[in-house]
């Protein structure tokens, strides 16, 4: 009879000691393991059976877990191996399989510039209210940079942070701050309960891991504009496509309200992609668009076509392209130019700007 628990200990361990970001379970495959953004099987272990998707998975669950996993077919939830790391975790059906995809959680959270982070970004825990927005695709490093930023706010500020998680994934702690982390299904029934009953437990500042319906963007608009400092995620490409995203989610009825509260609140946008590095390693390409007055009219105006622009015709500012970034890392031999026009959303430009 198999160990699962040995053997989930034994994969864990491998992701770890390997540095990698991910480990897949997937039946008919070898447990393998994602380095540097690229899959790499894990050759020397078994071909994983339907009892075995099964057995790792059961393993990981509480009996509640299992029934709402049951229930819904997916779950998502955290495990700590040992107190040496922690994972987020998704098991899901296919084709009436049980998958799992592991994402290791450092730690330890990293500063700005140990995460090779734009040095503007620290612009963004400075005030006491508005709304910052970390945007990109799934597992370029949103947590990670939402993550360093409110640590930095625990090491300088005496501020009460609560964050509402799914599951939580970071573990911070406290230092100047006082940070309440609430996990979604195990502390709160939702993110948008969680944020609607913040009010009444004196938060100085929100972190929302994930924007995924109507009500929580209403009420995470409504917290920036009643004094709170927020900061959210949203699965966009870039600055322009997250505030159409934000807006295009309500009705047509609330879209101009919603238009006046974003340029009123917003502080600014990050969006950011994981480039894989020469030597090894990934590094990450940023677009930081700042809400100046020029961005703020621009969103009230319903203009938002032309952020790129401005974006790109700000540095002065502390703007950054997402072109520009990959340029300096091109330049700097940090990236390949392959690998710059693989993730620009403009390679035209891009190439343009190498010339």
């Amino acid at each position: 009879m198999v160990d699962y628990q040995k053997k989930l200990e034994e994969l864990l361990t491998d992701c770890i000691n390997k540095n990698s970001s991910d480990l897949h379970i997937s039946v008919g495959r070898y447990p393998t393991l994602r380095i540097d953004g690229g899959l790499v099987p894990l050759s020397e272990q078994k071909i994983l059976t339907p009892g075995d998707s099964e057995g790792l998975a059961f393993t990981l669950m509480s009996e509640e877990e299992r029934q709402r996993f049951l229930k819904e077919k997916e779950i998502d939830f955290s495990y700590n191996l040992k107190g040496k790391a922690r994972f987020r975790i998704n098991v899901y059906l296919q084709s009436g399989f049980i998958s799992i995809a592991f994402r290791h959680i450092p730690s330890v959270i990293k500063t700005v510039e140990e995460l090779n982070l734009p040095s503007i970004l620290h612009r963004f825990v400075k005030p006491t209210q508005g709304f910052v927005l970390v945007v990109g695709p799934s597992g370029h490093g949103k947590s990670t940079t939402l993550a360093a930023l409110i640590d930095e706010v625990n090491h300088s500020r005496t501020e009460h942070i609560i964050t509402i998680e799914d599951p939580i994934e970071y573990v911070f702690l406290q230092d100047r701050s006082i940070i309440d982390q609430r996990e979604v299904f195990q502390d709160t029934r939702s993110f948008a309960s969680a944020l609607r009953v913040s009010f009444r437990q004196d938060p100085n500042i929100l972190m929302v891991g994930e924007m995924r319906d109507l009500e929580t963007m209403a009420t995470a608009l409504t917290a920036a504009e009643t004094g709170h400092l927020v900061f959210s995620t949203l699965h966009t490409n870039n600055a322009a496509q997250t505030i159409d995203r934000i807006i295009d989610s309500f009705p047509a009825n609330q879209q101009d309200q919603v238009r006046v509260q974003l340029a009123g609140n917003l502080l600014g946008v990050i969006s950011q992609r994981l480039i894989p590095q020469i030597e090894k390693g990934r590094v990450p390409a940023c677009e930081v668009m700042i809400a100046n007055a020029a961005v703020s009219n621009i969103i009230r105006e319903r203009r938002t076509h032309e952020l790129d622009l401005v974006i790109s015709t700000s540095a002065e500012e502390g703007m950054i392209s997402l072109n520009r970034s990959l340029v300096n890392l091109v330049q700097s031999s940090e990236i390949t130019l392959e690998d710059a026009k693989r993730y620009s959303l403009n390679p035209v430009e891009l190439l343009a700007m190498i010339d």
